[in-house]
Protein backbone atom coordinates (compact mmCIF):
# COMPACT_ATOMS: atom_id res chain seq x y z
CA UNK A 1 0.00 0.00 0.00
CA UNK A 2 1.06 3.52 -0.16
CA UNK A 3 1.02 6.86 0.07
CA UNK A 4 -2.91 9.02 1.16
CA UNK A 5 -1.78 11.83 -0.02
CA UNK A 6 -0.19 12.13 -3.66
CA UNK A 7 2.90 13.49 -4.93
CA UNK A 8 2.68 17.17 -6.46
CA UNK A 9 3.24 16.97 -10.13
CA UNK A 10 7.40 18.04 -10.89
CA UNK A 11 8.19 19.95 -13.98
CA UNK A 12 11.46 19.30 -16.45
CA UNK A 13 14.26 18.07 -14.15
CA UNK A 14 16.22 21.58 -14.96
CA UNK A 15 13.29 23.44 -13.97
CA UNK A 16 12.65 21.28 -11.30
CA UNK A 17 16.57 21.96 -9.78
CA UNK A 18 15.92 25.92 -10.69
CA UNK A 19 12.71 25.98 -8.84
CA UNK A 20 14.57 24.33 -5.81
CA UNK A 21 17.00 26.67 -5.94
CA UNK A 22 15.36 29.71 -4.97
CA UNK A 23 13.20 28.06 -2.76
CA UNK A 24 13.60 28.70 1.19
CA UNK A 25 13.94 25.48 3.26
CA UNK A 26 10.69 23.32 4.40
CA UNK A 27 9.02 24.37 6.92
CA UNK A 28 8.31 21.25 8.24
CA UNK A 29 10.94 18.14 8.58
CA UNK A 30 10.97 14.65 7.02
CA UNK A 31 9.35 12.25 8.22
CA UNK A 32 9.93 8.39 7.97
CA UNK A 33 12.52 10.01 5.62
CA UNK A 34 10.11 11.48 3.53
CA UNK A 35 9.94 15.52 2.10
CA UNK A 36 6.66 16.67 3.24
CA UNK A 37 4.16 17.86 0.31
CA UNK A 38 4.14 21.33 -0.87
CA UNK A 39 1.03 22.61 -2.68
CA UNK A 40 0.96 26.04 -4.15
CA UNK A 41 -1.98 27.32 -4.68
CA UNK A 42 -2.46 28.01 -9.06
CA UNK A 43 -3.44 31.41 -10.77
CA UNK A 44 -6.77 29.51 -11.49
CA UNK A 45 -7.97 28.89 -8.22
CA UNK A 46 -10.91 30.83 -6.67
CA UNK A 47 -9.45 33.56 -3.76
CA UNK A 48 -12.32 33.15 -1.63
CA UNK A 49 -11.92 29.47 -1.08
CA UNK A 50 -10.88 28.07 2.62
CA UNK A 51 -7.58 26.31 3.20
CA UNK A 52 -9.66 22.78 4.02
CA UNK A 53 -11.58 22.85 0.88
CA UNK A 54 -9.00 24.15 -1.36
CA UNK A 55 -6.51 21.31 -0.27
CA UNK A 56 -9.44 18.19 -0.14
CA UNK A 57 -10.06 19.47 -3.75
CA UNK A 58 -6.94 19.33 -4.76
CA UNK A 59 -5.88 15.98 -3.28
CA UNK A 60 -8.67 13.49 -3.19
CA UNK A 61 -7.03 11.14 -1.41
CA UNK A 62 -6.91 12.66 1.87
CA UNK A 63 -10.83 12.50 2.66
CA UNK A 64 -9.62 8.52 2.20
CA UNK A 65 -11.63 7.20 5.04
CA UNK A 66 -8.16 5.57 6.70
CA UNK A 67 -6.85 8.88 6.71
CA UNK A 68 -7.16 11.15 9.96
CA UNK A 69 -9.42 13.30 8.99
CA UNK A 70 -8.59 16.61 7.14
CA UNK A 71 -10.34 19.25 10.20
CA UNK A 72 -8.46 17.32 12.59
CA UNK A 73 -5.01 17.96 10.95
CA UNK A 74 -5.65 21.37 10.45
CA UNK A 75 -7.07 21.87 13.86
CA UNK A 76 -3.88 20.05 15.18
CA UNK A 77 -2.03 22.62 12.91
CA UNK A 78 -0.55 20.05 11.27
CA UNK A 79 -1.09 22.20 7.82
CA UNK A 80 1.59 24.89 7.73
CA UNK A 81 2.25 28.24 5.76
CA UNK A 82 6.08 28.77 3.76
CA UNK A 83 6.52 30.12 6.99
CA UNK A 84 5.71 27.43 9.57
CA UNK A 85 2.57 29.18 10.22
CA UNK A 86 -0.51 27.00 10.86
CA UNK A 87 -3.23 27.61 8.47
CA UNK A 88 -6.93 27.27 9.51
CA UNK A 89 -9.19 25.51 8.12
CA UNK A 90 -11.06 28.45 7.41
CA UNK A 91 -8.14 30.37 5.96
CA UNK A 92 -8.71 31.77 2.83
CA UNK A 93 -6.10 30.98 0.43
CA UNK A 94 -5.08 32.35 -3.12
CA UNK A 95 -2.74 32.52 -5.82
CA UNK A 96 0.64 31.93 -4.76
CA UNK A 97 -0.29 30.68 -1.12
CA UNK A 98 1.97 27.54 -0.05
CA UNK A 99 0.35 24.60 2.17
CA UNK A 100 3.04 22.41 3.28
CA UNK A 101 2.28 19.19 5.18
CA UNK A 102 3.15 15.78 5.47
CA UNK A 103 1.35 12.67 3.83
CA UNK A 104 -0.15 9.84 6.02
CA UNK A 105 1.30 6.21 5.16
CA UNK A 106 -0.86 2.69 4.97
CA UNK A 107 0.55 -0.13 5.91
CA UNK A 108 3.31 -0.68 2.97
CA UNK A 109 4.97 -4.30 2.54
CA UNK A 110 8.74 -3.36 2.20
CA UNK A 111 11.03 -6.40 0.48
CA UNK A 112 13.87 -7.48 2.57
CA UNK A 113 16.32 -6.15 -0.23
CA UNK A 114 20.06 -5.46 0.67
CA UNK A 115 21.09 -1.96 -1.04
CA UNK A 116 24.40 -2.74 -3.01
CA UNK A 117 26.00 1.28 -2.99
CA UNK A 118 28.84 1.01 -5.80
CA UNK A 119 29.97 4.48 -5.07
CA UNK A 120 29.57 6.84 -2.05
CA UNK A 121 31.47 10.02 -1.37
CA UNK A 122 30.73 13.80 0.17
CA UNK A 123 28.86 14.22 -3.12
CA UNK A 124 27.55 11.45 -4.70
CA UNK A 125 25.92 7.91 -4.10
CA UNK A 126 25.42 5.67 -6.74
CA UNK A 127 22.92 2.82 -6.48
CA UNK A 128 22.93 -0.48 -7.66
CA UNK A 129 19.20 -0.80 -8.05
CA UNK A 130 17.43 -4.22 -8.47
CA UNK A 131 14.66 -4.34 -10.27
CA UNK A 132 10.86 -3.71 -9.15
CA UNK A 133 12.22 -0.98 -6.98
CA UNK A 134 10.85 2.21 -7.59
CA UNK A 135 13.42 5.37 -7.48
CA UNK A 136 11.21 7.79 -6.04
CA UNK A 137 7.90 7.50 -3.49
CA UNK A 138 5.14 7.42 -5.20
CA UNK A 139 1.06 5.71 -5.75
CA UNK A 140 1.34 2.45 -3.96
CA UNK A 141 5.69 2.00 -3.24
CA UNK A 142 6.63 4.84 -0.64
CA UNK A 143 8.53 3.29 2.31
CA UNK A 144 9.90 0.93 -0.63
CA UNK A 145 11.51 3.29 -3.18
CA UNK A 146 15.08 3.60 -3.22
CA UNK A 147 15.37 7.22 -2.27
CA UNK A 148 13.61 6.70 1.36
CA UNK A 149 15.26 3.06 1.56
CA UNK A 150 18.48 5.09 1.11
CA UNK A 151 17.89 7.89 3.52
CA UNK A 152 16.66 5.91 6.27
CA UNK A 153 19.64 3.41 6.36
CA UNK A 154 22.10 6.31 5.26
CA UNK A 155 21.22 8.76 7.78
CA UNK A 156 21.21 10.98 4.91
CA UNK A 157 18.27 13.38 4.72
CA UNK A 158 19.46 15.87 2.04
CA UNK A 159 19.58 12.34 -0.85
CA UNK A 160 18.03 13.50 -4.06
CA UNK A 161 18.05 11.40 -7.31
CA UNK A 162 20.10 12.68 -9.96
CA UNK A 163 18.08 11.13 -12.60
CA UNK A 164 15.43 8.03 -13.17
CA UNK A 165 15.51 4.61 -13.70
CA UNK A 166 11.71 3.03 -13.98
CA UNK A 167 10.51 0.93 -11.31
CA UNK A 168 10.82 -2.43 -13.34
CA UNK A 169 14.47 -1.60 -14.78
CA UNK A 170 17.75 -2.41 -12.50
CA UNK A 171 20.95 -1.01 -12.72
CA UNK A 172 23.59 2.22 -12.26
CA UNK A 173 21.44 4.66 -10.33
CA UNK A 174 22.98 8.19 -9.17
CA UNK A 175 22.18 10.31 -6.13
CA UNK A 176 23.04 13.62 -5.25
CA UNK A 177 24.67 14.50 -1.26
CA UNK A 178 24.51 18.32 -1.72
CA UNK A 179 21.49 20.73 -2.20
CA UNK A 180 24.02 23.54 -3.58
CA UNK A 181 25.54 20.64 -5.97
CA UNK A 182 22.14 19.16 -7.23
CA UNK A 183 21.20 21.41 -10.21
CA UNK A 184 24.83 21.15 -11.53
CA UNK A 185 24.56 17.30 -11.58
CA UNK A 186 21.02 17.31 -12.64
CA UNK A 187 22.08 19.48 -15.83
CA UNK A 188 24.58 16.86 -16.75
CA UNK A 189 20.96 14.38 -17.75
CA UNK A 190 18.66 17.62 -18.40
CA UNK A 191 21.37 18.45 -21.19
CA UNK A 192 22.05 14.63 -22.29
CA UNK A 193 26.20 14.75 -21.34
CA UNK A 194 26.09 12.01 -19.40
CA UNK A 195 26.82 8.65 -21.18
CA UNK A 196 23.99 5.96 -20.27
CA UNK A 197 24.34 2.69 -21.49
CA UNK A 198 22.24 -0.63 -21.16
CA UNK A 199 21.45 -4.21 -21.73
CA UNK A 200 18.57 -5.56 -22.68
CA UNK A 201 16.64 -9.32 -23.80
CA UNK A 202 14.32 -9.76 -26.65
CA UNK A 203 12.89 -12.50 -28.42
CA UNK A 204 12.28 -10.54 -32.15
CA UNK A 205 8.40 -11.38 -33.36
CA UNK A 206 8.25 -12.38 -37.19
CA UNK A 207 8.83 -9.14 -39.34
CA UNK A 208 10.59 -7.24 -36.36
CA UNK A 209 12.63 -4.06 -37.55
CA UNK A 210 15.44 -3.97 -35.65
CA UNK A 211 19.05 -6.43 -36.52
CA UNK A 212 19.17 -9.95 -35.58
CA UNK A 213 22.94 -10.86 -36.70
CA UNK A 214 25.05 -10.34 -33.48
CA UNK A 215 27.85 -7.64 -34.21
CA UNK A 216 24.98 -5.86 -36.58
CA UNK A 217 23.83 -2.13 -35.32
CA UNK A 218 21.12 0.56 -36.24
CA UNK A 219 20.06 4.09 -34.83
CA UNK A 220 16.64 4.02 -33.27
CA UNK A 221 15.16 7.44 -33.85
CA UNK A 222 11.67 8.55 -33.17
CA UNK A 223 9.31 11.45 -31.97
CA UNK A 224 8.12 10.20 -28.72
CA UNK A 225 5.46 11.39 -26.15
CA UNK A 226 3.77 10.82 -23.05
CA UNK A 227 0.41 13.47 -21.88
CA UNK A 228 0.15 13.93 -18.29
CA UNK A 229 -1.27 11.69 -16.36
CA UNK A 230 -1.36 8.48 -19.18
CA UNK A 231 0.60 5.86 -18.06
CA UNK A 232 2.31 5.20 -21.47
CA UNK A 233 4.09 6.96 -23.69
CA UNK A 234 3.46 6.89 -27.79
CA UNK A 235 5.35 7.10 -31.05
CA UNK A 236 3.98 10.28 -32.44
CA UNK A 237 4.38 11.72 -36.19
CA UNK A 238 6.78 14.43 -36.29
CA UNK A 239 10.48 15.13 -36.02
CA UNK A 240 12.52 12.58 -33.79
CA UNK A 241 12.81 14.14 -30.38
CA UNK A 242 14.32 10.51 -28.99
CA UNK A 243 17.37 8.29 -30.48
CA UNK A 244 19.45 5.39 -29.44
CA UNK A 245 22.15 3.30 -30.66
CA UNK A 246 21.69 -0.59 -30.81
CA UNK A 247 23.82 -3.43 -31.17
CA UNK A 248 22.93 -6.61 -31.32
CA UNK A 249 25.48 -8.83 -28.88
CA UNK A 250 24.00 -12.46 -28.80
CA UNK A 251 21.35 -14.58 -30.25
CA UNK A 252 20.46 -17.55 -28.71
CA UNK A 253 18.83 -21.01 -30.04
CA UNK A 254 15.20 -19.94 -28.74
CA UNK A 255 15.96 -16.39 -30.34
CA UNK A 256 16.80 -14.46 -27.56
CA UNK A 257 18.37 -11.88 -28.72
CA UNK A 258 20.93 -9.59 -26.40
CA UNK A 259 21.42 -5.83 -26.73
CA UNK A 260 23.42 -3.22 -26.05
CA UNK A 261 21.78 0.09 -25.69
CA UNK A 262 23.18 3.59 -25.97
CA UNK A 263 20.16 6.12 -25.52
CA UNK A 264 21.08 10.07 -26.52
CA UNK A 265 18.42 11.36 -25.27
CA UNK A 266 16.14 10.48 -22.27
CA UNK A 267 12.46 10.32 -23.21
CA UNK A 268 9.77 8.56 -20.86
CA UNK A 269 10.36 4.47 -21.31
CA UNK A 270 12.13 5.71 -24.53
CA UNK A 271 14.12 2.14 -24.95
CA UNK A 272 10.59 0.39 -23.91
CA UNK A 273 8.77 1.92 -26.39
CA UNK A 274 10.98 2.32 -28.98
CA UNK A 275 11.96 -1.61 -28.86
CA UNK A 276 8.10 -2.47 -28.73
CA UNK A 277 7.48 -0.67 -31.41
CA UNK A 278 9.46 -2.49 -34.03
CA UNK A 279 8.30 -5.87 -32.81
CA UNK A 280 11.04 -6.59 -30.38
CA UNK A 281 9.07 -5.72 -26.63
CA UNK A 282 11.86 -6.51 -23.95
CA UNK A 283 11.51 -9.34 -21.64
CA UNK A 284 9.39 -9.13 -19.11
CA UNK A 285 7.44 -5.97 -20.54
CA UNK A 286 4.19 -5.66 -19.27
CA UNK A 287 3.27 -1.63 -20.64
CA UNK A 288 3.75 -2.06 -24.45
CA UNK A 289 2.31 -2.37 -26.83
CA UNK A 290 -0.43 -2.71 -24.26
CA UNK A 291 -0.57 -3.00 -20.38
CA UNK A 292 -0.93 -6.09 -19.57
CA UNK A 293 -0.55 -8.03 -15.85
CA UNK A 294 3.37 -7.68 -15.02
CA UNK A 295 4.78 -11.44 -15.59
CA UNK A 296 6.87 -12.94 -13.08
CA UNK A 297 9.57 -12.13 -14.84
CA UNK A 298 11.70 -9.25 -14.23
CA UNK A 299 11.68 -6.90 -17.06
CA UNK A 300 15.02 -7.46 -19.17
CA UNK A 301 16.15 -4.49 -19.06
CA UNK A 302 19.76 -3.30 -16.82
CA UNK A 303 21.14 0.23 -16.51
CA UNK A 304 24.96 -0.95 -17.48
CA UNK A 305 27.06 2.00 -16.90
CA UNK A 306 27.02 5.84 -16.22
CA UNK A 307 29.37 7.97 -16.99
CA UNK A 308 29.99 11.76 -17.26
CA UNK A 309 32.48 14.43 -16.21
CA UNK A 310 31.75 15.65 -12.64
CA UNK A 311 30.89 19.11 -12.43
CA UNK A 312 32.19 19.74 -9.29
CA UNK A 313 35.18 17.84 -9.12
CA UNK A 314 36.20 17.64 -12.74
CA UNK A 315 36.54 13.56 -12.18
CA UNK A 316 35.92 11.48 -14.92
CA UNK A 317 33.44 9.48 -13.19
CA UNK A 318 32.45 5.64 -14.43
CA UNK A 319 30.16 3.27 -12.63
CA UNK A 320 29.27 0.13 -13.79
CA UNK A 321 26.46 -2.35 -12.72
CA UNK A 322 27.23 -5.66 -11.23
CA UNK A 323 23.94 -7.02 -12.24
CA UNK A 324 22.69 -9.45 -14.46
CA UNK A 325 19.92 -10.12 -17.14
CA UNK A 326 17.93 -13.33 -15.87
CA UNK A 327 17.71 -13.93 -19.48
CA UNK A 328 20.72 -13.69 -20.47
CA UNK A 329 22.60 -16.16 -18.33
Amino acid sequence: MGAVSADVPSGRPGRAARRRARRRPAPLPQREGLDPVRWVVPPEAPATAGALAALADRFPALADPAATPLRERFDRGDVVDADGHAWRAEDPVGPGHELWFHRELRDEHVPEVDLEILHRDEHLLVLDKPHDMATMPRGAHVLASALVRLRRSTGIGTLVPLHRLDRRTAGVLAFGIRPEERSAYQQLFARGVARKEYDACVRPEPGARIPTTAGEQAVLRDRLGKRHGQLTAQVLAGEPNAETSLEVVDVAADGTTTLHLRPRTGRTHQLRLQLSARGAPILGEDLYPRPVEPPSMPLQLLARSLAFTDPVTGQERIFRSGRTLAAAR
